[in-house]
């Protein structure tokens, strides 16, 4: 792939970093260098030149990688005995601006089984249908997404299954339906981040049928972990209209064969439930494996994706972030689509991007209201949101 120009400040290195930050690649002239694979050449060699041949063998293609090397296999989509049920609504929540309702999705059809609860928060009085935001896990700034028109629906991904090393899996939606006698998952099968992905799209069924949400322009918003959720969930499930990850860092939408803050190994062997059995193997040979993380962001083409970062969320790697999204582009372009529409790095709260958006804020890691601002309005412009309130 062509090299990109750096035209701003490169991130801090090791001695500008706070006290107590963890050890760490911060210096960005001791990055290796490193060679992406490219997203429209498939493994055989074969140039992909054209979107049918994309949808029909590339896309695929990657997504197996990601599956199997990565993320592990999910091994069910939604359950026949799946069901739902509202258990509690407020018509005159947030002083009579939103409407609010929590629903039950029973995962096996039963109050005994596996479940989640869906809380949903929709703008009161809307003429029509609204767009929502899945978000699952941390959330910020509810009034402000609903005051511009938008619903949220949020659910926790630990009531699904566990953040412990020890006990996700034992503890989690997986083991409902792993193998008989089985105790752990096989090594190219799905990790905690796969259960969570899955969960969103078991919330997303529900949405799709619920009539007060338009669900042409359901989006999925996570941050940090929940952001490699979103992630995945957005890559997998093509019903989601737009894809916003917050400072998702390794495993999420950045480039990790730059081994810049977090690297495989660090996040494998923290969080060694995240991921499959596989990508453990590439602790110490990341330049092997199949994938980059550009290649997760151009999974998502046509449709809308923003990455944002933070300036001192150096452990998340907001440069490589940037370089996922610019390598991402040829995909779009191949829709006809214009991807981040430039060649450097945007300055600090310079929100850029077409159809993938991009941008880095002041601060360290987290949520909070510029993030939303840029997010909201990404989203007016994408899904027309503006021109229906016109």
């Amino acid at each position: 792939m062509a090299t990109i120009l750096v035209a701003t400040s490169l991130p801090a290195q090791q001695g500008q970093l706070p006290a107590g930050y963890p050890p760490g690649l911060y210096d960005e002239s001791k990055v290796p260098q490193y060679t992406l694979p490219d997203p429209l050449v498939m493994l055989n060699g074969e140039k992909v030149r054209d979107v049918r041949t994309w949808r029909g063998k590339r896309r695929p293609e990657i997504l197996k990688l990601f599956e199997t090397q990565v993320y592990g296999r999910t091994l069910i989509g939604k359950p026949k005995e799946m069901s739902w049920r509202v258990t509690s609504e407020d018509q005159h929540a947030m002083h009579d601006s939103a409407v609010t309702k929590i629903v039950r999705i029973l995962f096996l059809g039963r109050e005994d089984g596996p479940k989640m609860d869906l809380s949903i928060t929709l703008p009161s009085r809307s003429p029509a249908p609204v767009p929502v935001f899945l978000v699952p896990g941390w959330m910020s700034d509810l009034p402000a997404v609903v005051q511009r028109g938008y619903g949220v629906a949020n659910f926790s991904p630990w009531s699904v299954e566990p953040d412990n090393k020890d006990s996700a899996y034992a503890h989690g939606i997986r083991r409902y339906f792993a193998a008989e006698g089985q105790v752990e998952p096989k090594p190219d099968e799905w990790g905690t981040i796969g259960a969570w992905a899955w969960a969103a799209s078991r919330a997303m069924d529900y949405l799709m049928a619920d009539p007060d949400i338009d669900p042409h322009k359901i989006c999925i918003m996570g941050l940090s972990r929940f952001g490699k959720t979103a992630m995945w969930a957005g890559a997998q499930d093509e019903r989601f209209a737009a894809v916003f990850s917050c400072e998702s860092g390794t495993g999420g939408a950045t480039i990790v064969r730059r081994g810049f803050g977090e690297t495989v190994r660090a996040i494998n062997g923290q969080f060694p439930h995240w991921f499959d059995g596989n990508f453990k193997t590439y602790n110490d040979r990341v330049q092997d494996l199949p994938v980059d993380w550009h290649m997760l962001v151009a999974l998502m083409a046509p449709r809308p994706v923003y990455i944002a970062t933070a300036e001192r969320d150096y452990w998340g790697d907001p440069y490589g972030a940037f370089l996922a999204a610019k390598s991402a582009e040829p995909v779009f372009e191949l829709f006809g689509k214009r991807g981040l529409g430039l060649d450097t790095m945007p300055p600090v709260e310079t929100p850029a991007g077409i159809t993938i958006g991009y941008h880095m804020r002041k601060g360290g890691h987290g949520l909070n209201s510029y993030d939303w601002a840029c997010f909201l309005d990404f989203a007016d412009r994408q899904l027309g949101i503006g021109k229906r309130r016109e």
